[in-house]
């Protein structure tokens, strides 16, 4: 039971903060119920008057839930710090002073986002209270035909990360409140090379890359702020270290063909294992790992394969008659060999008081899942106004997994007020069901310590956001999420014989685009 309690909650640790010095103070005065749920409603209402007297504007792509490549900062926007809230203005810092026009010429476009946020639960978990959290992002391209070379393009990224996670320490859930939640560090991020052929019917990548920017991802996930919106709950549980994704990546390779203008296939190959250690050690501050340089890892404990087939409908837009959608399916495989969570070596139960207490191992890993995002509803008024839907079901193997099926859902609705064309308001969940060996185990447990415990099951969350652009380089999104048996009916450490309670979860980020 010891042992599986602790692979819940290092599942529920993988890729959050620890504590950070600077904010210690501030952490202490929200970590009382009363300041927090009075900076709350100080936060939604100061959010409703920005909203309300802010110029309509908005970012060139909504922010993601988990993180994307950072987005390209035009330099038409207005001077240094001059005309902040001009709707034309992409970026706070404009053209920066000359800078982004002189990189230009040498075919470099700089982009750097600033994200902030605060969460807190008012019920539930082991404690109340709030914690903040953000991340700077850079990103450096480089396009080649400024030397000469069609088609080329050079990507590098790096992060500084920093805060603490409300998971880790007040929930101990499976399915992270926030994408930006993640050990503090300032690191490389990506590192690839890309090449077009074909008249752009075919590129290859390679290099050092997130898995989370290309494959499973859905669109109205990513307006979400939950992190298993982005890079989803299966993969997170079921890949060394949580896998190739935010805030680690791979060395790889990874092709994309478009045979036709509706159909879009991508595969790679990419190294297992990012922080390069144990399946549930995910050392991200330690060795390369700590600046970024997993690529000089060569201990990998496999190769993983993936393949993805995507499909467009409706793209060109034919008026109010247009409802676009795209729909996904996938699958990926790990050469590696995975933990079973419920026999040993001697095919006996780990909870059997003759247990070797050494799991038995599986050859390799595998899931298949499926991407629909759906507009249903375009507004004859406004064509702005667009209500869409959006589903991401996934399924793996019970006997290697402690998370066996997950599943993302949802609805968006663009410009839901009038005057209000580019904001987003969002309702959304996610299921994270326990592996029948997971749930096997715990009652193995429950039989041979002839004691009442949990069993854990599936844990389920629901979240409601608002995303709104203040302006072009500054967003705001107020956002609830609710969690119903938090680690799937993981234990109370407060109360080994009950479960983790239900809790409630408020929460406010501040995108700043430079």
């Amino acid at each position: 039971m010891l042992a599986m309690r602790q692979e819940f909650q290092i599942l529920a640790e993988r890729k959050t903060a620890v504590p950070v010095a600077s904010g210690a103070f501030i952490r202490k005065i929200l970590a009382r119920p009363g300041v927090l749920r009075l900076g709350m409603a100080v936060a939604i209402f100061a959010f409703g008057i920005i909203c309300a007297d802010a110029q309509q504007a908005s970012p060139s792509q909504p922010v993601q839930g988990q993180q994307g490549s950072a987005q390209d900062a035009a330099p038409n926007g207005p001077g240094f710090l001059t005309d902040l809230f001009a709707p034309s203005g992409n970026n706070l810092l404009g053209d920066m002073g000359g800078l982004r026009p002189l990189l230009g010429k040498y075919g470099l476009t700089l982009s750097l986002i600033d994200y902030n946020e605060v969460f807190g639960n008012v019920s539930g978990g082991i404690k109340q209270g709030a914690d903040y959290d953000g991340l700077t992002q850079m990103c450096l391209v480089l396009d080649t035909k400024a030397f000469g070379l069609e088609g080329g393009t050079v990507n590098i990224s790096a992060f500084q990360i920093r805060g603490r996670d409300l998971s880790a320490t007040n929930l101990l859930n499976l399915q992270i409140y926030s994408g930006l939640a993640a050990l503090p560090s300032t690191r490389l991020w990506e590192l690839w090379y890309q090449q077009i052929f074909f008249g752009g019917k075919m590129d290859v990548k390679v290099g050092q890359q997130s898995l989370d920017q290309e494959f499973m991802t859905s669109q109205g996930s990513s307006y979400f702020l939950n992190a298993m919106m982005g890079w989803p709950m299966l993969p997170t549980a079921g890949m060394y270290g949580g896998g190739p994704a935010y805030p680690l990546s791979s060395a790889g390779v990874r092709l994309r063909g478009k045979p036709v203008d509706s159909v879009t296939v991508l595969a790679g190959v990419f190294q297992d294992n990012p922080p390069g250690g144990p399946f549930n050690d995910d050392p991200q501050t330690l060795g390369s790992s700590a600046w970024g340089g997993n690529f000089l890892n060569l201990a990998s404990t496999g190769a993983l394969f993936i393949a993805e087939a995507q499909y467009a409908a409706n793209q060109s837009g034919n008026g109010n008659q247009a409802l676009p959608g795209t729909y996904k399916l996938g699958a990926w495989f790990d050469t590696a060999p995975f933990l079973n969570p419920r026999f040993d070596t001697a095919g006996l139960s780990l909870a059997a008081p003759n247990s070797t207490g050494i799991p038995q191992m599986e050859p390799t890993n595998f899931s298949i899942y499926g991407v629909v995002d759906q507009a249903i509803w375009r507004s004859s008024a406004n064509n702005s106004q667009v209500l869409s839907v959006f589903l991401r079901p996934m399924g793996a193997p019970d006997d290697r997994n402690l998370i066996s099926f997950s599943v993302n859902g949802g609805a968006t609705l663009n410009a839901p007020f009038q005057g209000r064309d580019k904001d987003t308001l969002g309702v959304g969940f996610g299921v994270a069901e326990a592996s029948d060996f997971v749930t096997g185990l715990n009652e193995d447990t429950a039989f041979f310590s002839d004691r009442s415990m949990p069993i854990r099951s599936t844990e389920t969350f629901i979240e409601v956001t608002y995303q709104c652009a203040v302006t072009a380089w500054w967003q705001l999104q107020p956002d609830f999420q609710y969690f119903f048996r938090p680690g799937g009916g993981v234990p109370d450490p407060n109360n080994p014989s009950g479960r983790v309670g239900d809790e409630a979860v408020f929460g406010l980020r501040s995108l700043v685009t430079f």
